[in-house]
């Protein structure tokens, strides 16, 4: 597994300003379209600014109950 890009920049050394600057465009990156923010529902930045949060909580939350479902079904299908 690849060190967490907040990581990456504090334990790398930097000989040239271009190499740190790639390296914190990758964490912005990372932090702004690859990482669930707890405080925004577990959501990334990227899909609140783009207005897509709250159709990924619906699908989230349509899954979870479909999941539920099934699992009621499982546990009657072995209890009976």
């Amino acid at each position: 597994m690849a060190p967490d890009p907040e990581n990456r920049i504090l334990l790398e050394n930097y000989f040239f300003p271009a190499d740190l600057e790639a390296q914190i465009e990758a964490f912005v990156d990372h932090y702004n379209h690859q990482r669930y923010h707890e405080s925004i529902n577990n959501l990334t930045p990227a899909d609140v600014y783009f207005g897509r949060g709250q159709s990924i909580l619906k699908q989230r939350e349509r899954i979870k109950l479909k999941t539920m479902e099934n699992r009621r079904l499982q546990h009657r299908k072995y209890a009976a």
